[in-house]
């Protein structure tokens, strides 16, 4: 039979051959090196037979593909690590996960961290032992018997809920088993010395609270040692830069149980997150976008129209018929709205609409609301209450490829002004549940891919992942210590404006569809605020910092001089407080360092005397002597947001975050 090779070469395989067979044809090295194969852009085992005519790509070490196998081997490895090490150890299920893996047990004796260290021993001797992952297939009953003969009370019920007739697979590893999919890597062996198990959780079977409780070891695993020691340095980054905690410290806000989701801003938080927004609607109305505002609360039957319903049902805030509203009719049902766009569909049908008045580009800070699990609620970066800078650009089938290179140049310019300059996209294609015919969205892929390209962007594709109703551009930013944030999205709709009967009159008289844009850049303040406090570890610019300077006194001589130089700071709209405690200037550079307030400006009988002040900087121990007038227009230039410094060249005068010039 001939196999297909990634460069379109072709090779000659016996009837049967494996995808190692072909491994070994190409050459003994590629055998040697060979962990998985990629048949017909699957991941299979080298093990696979092989058919006619199919593609196959052989995988090594260096290929991405691996990674998410070689870290479920990894799993198996634990499991079977624990059952020797634990002899009244049951398993139940080990997956990976986007870093590592982990595994569930049940135990009646709770694990502690210091067994993590013997499991971990243990897994390096099965690593060494270097057994084969074997696969078998087996029969239900079999299965069964298995369990019932190991006391495996978990796996039994599972394989229990499994048709009769139903085959299932198992892969081997010496003597040790468990039923799995697959695939694996070749051995144990295989999985090298790049692992590590990082921490214990408490887990409930099936993931219901009702279930009896299971003890959940995770772990981390990559690809070789040096991998291994990167992730775990950028574990210890990540710790120090928890927004959690930086939260905290900086006086930002809080959350408690009382409104779980939910984020209590404090003062210093508020102002981060107003500065934010009001950069955003400055941006945004640079960009031609015009504001809207719309309702909280809408009609179950308008979800239901848009499609949000069926999709979006078990994730929304839903008051059911009666519920302490008499004025909600009878079989009425609302919603909070978990998403934007269909009202601002609403927005766009009042009155009639002309060619002629397309672009039409909505934007709202929109708040929303979606059911998030209990467990999946993290500080800012997953909520329950959000708001959006959200907006939707209404326009013709031949302004896709136009919107989209201005959206692509405004999401950039906002980027490049937080500190974000490595960015992936991903073009998402559509997924299995969607909305719409196949013609409509072969258009609308079509016509996305396009525009992209216009656009100048080079992307990854992303099967799979599209929105329900159209393709998507997203775009993920690669932080200070090199994790991942997916914010801005560009998605492509040809099908929400035809259900909700959005319309305008064509060039040609007659009525038409308008495609409509859906984009965000930031996506959720309350997120953006998370990732930006982690990527600058709290340092946040000064244009950005909620206290831009602190006035700090050495003695109670200077208060007088220290109220006048806040003033002064204040009226150009510097944000600025003071500090005329009775307290040592070291306590004082202390506490605001923690605060990370970037500008320290120290003063005593001398700096009032000569009208001069000490500025400090955070994270340095220098400091330079200014007179007042020299110290106000350095830190005024430096508070001044990004797109007002063009204007401020332009005009010549000095202009802080609200506008004023001085």
């Amino acid at each position: 039979m001939e196999v297909v090779l990634p460069d379109g070469s072709r090779r000659i395989l016996s009837d049967g051959a494996t995808a190692y067979d072909l491994a070994q044809d190409i050459s003994p090295s590629l055998a040697k090196a060979a962990l998985l194969a990629g048949v017909e852009g699957t991941v299979c085992d080298l093990a696979t037979p092989l058919r006619a005519g199919e593609r196959v790509a052989i995988l090594t070490r260096k290929d991405d593909a691996i990674l998410p196998h070689l870290r479920h081997s990894c799993a198996h490895i634990l499991a079977e690590a624990v059952q020797n090490l634990f002899a009244d150890v049951q398993i139940t299920f080990g997956p990976a996960t986007e870093n590592g893996f982990y595994y569930d047990f049940h135990r009646k004796t709770p694990f502690v961290q210091d067994d993590l260290e013997k499991i971990e021993a243990e897994m390096h001797r099965i690593v060494q032992a270097d057994a084969a992952f074997e696969r078998s297939v087996w029969s239900r009953d079999q299965m069964l018997a298995w369990c019932a003969e190991h006391g495996e009370t978990f796996k039994a019920e599972h394989v229990g809920n499994i048709p009769v007739d139903k085959d299932l697979s198992v892969y081997h590893q010496g003597t040790w088993m468990d039923m799995c999919r697959g695939p694996h890597v070749p051995s144990t062996g295989a999985v090298g010395k790049g692992f590590k198990l990082l921490k214990l959780a408490g887990a409930y079977w099936r993931g219901d609270a009702n279930n009896p409780q299971l003890q959940r070891i995770y772990g981390t695993c990559w690809r070789d040692p040096k991998e291994l020691k990167a992730y775990l340095h950028m574990l210890e980054e990540a710790e120090k830069r928890d927004h959690r905690r930086l939260g905290r410290e900086m006086g930002l806000f809080h959350l408690q149980e009382a409104a779980a989701g939910s984020v209590f801003w404090h003062p210093r938080g508020w102002t981060l997150y107003r500065v934010l927004q009001d950069y955003m609607r400055a941006r945004q109305f640079e960009g031609g976008y015009q504001e809207v505002k719309t309702p909280q609360l809408l009609d179950r039957m308008f979800w239901e129209k848009s499609g949000h319903w069926d999709k979006y049902r078990d994730d929304m805030f839903v008051f059911p018929e009666g519920a302490s509203n008499k004025d909600s009719g009878v079989g009425k049902a609302h919603a909070l709205k978990p998403m934007n766009c269909p009202c601002h569909v609403m927005i766009f049908r009042q009155g009639i609409k002309s060619y002629r008045d397309l672009p039409l580009r909505l934007a709202e800070f929109g708040s929303c609301h979606r059911n998030e699990a209990s467990g999946a609620l993290h500080g800012l970066m997953r909520v329950r209450a959000f708001t959006q800078d959200d907006a939707h650009i209404f326009c013709t089938p031949e302004q896709i490829a136009d919107e989209t290179v201005r959206f692509c140049a405004l999401l950039h310019q906002v980027y490049r002004d937080f500190g974000f300059t490595d960015i992936q996209v991903l073009f998402s294609a559509r997924p299995k549940v969607r909305v719409g015919s196949d013609e409509i969205w072969d258009q609308a892929e079509v016509a996305l891919s396009v525009a992209g390209k216009a656009a100048g962007l080079e992307f990854q594709h992303n099967p799979g992942d599209g929105a329900f109703y159209g393709p998507k551009l997203d775009f993920v930013l690669r932080d200070a210590i090199g994790r991942e944030w997916q914010c801005g999205t560009f998605q492509c709709d040809f099908v929400l404006p035809e259900r909700l009967g959005a319309s305008y009159v064509g060039s040609d008289g007659a009525e038409h569809h308008p495609v409509m844009l859906h984009r965000t850049i930031i996506g959720s303040f309350e997120r953006f605020c998370g990732v930006l406090i982690e990527h600058h570890a709290g340092k946040l610019p000064m244009w950005l910092a909620p206290v831009q300077a602190m006035v700090c006194t050495i003695s109670k001589g200077a208060d007088r001089y220290a109220e006048e130089v806040v003033a002064r700071f204040a009226k150009v709209g510097l944000r600025i407080e003071s500090d005329l405690r009775n307290q040592k200037i070291g306590y004082k550079v202390r506490e605001h360092s923690l605060q990370k307030i970037p500008a320290l400006i120290v003063v005593g009988a001398k700096e009032a005397a000569e009208h001069t002040v000490v500025i400090r900087r955070l994270g340095s121990n220098v400091q330079k002597v200014h007179g007042l007038d020299t110290a106000l227009n350095i830190l005024c230039a430096e508070a001044t947001p990004p797109h007002l410094r063009s204007k401020n060249a332009d005009s010549g005068a000095l202009m802080t975050q609200n506008g004023n010039s001085n």
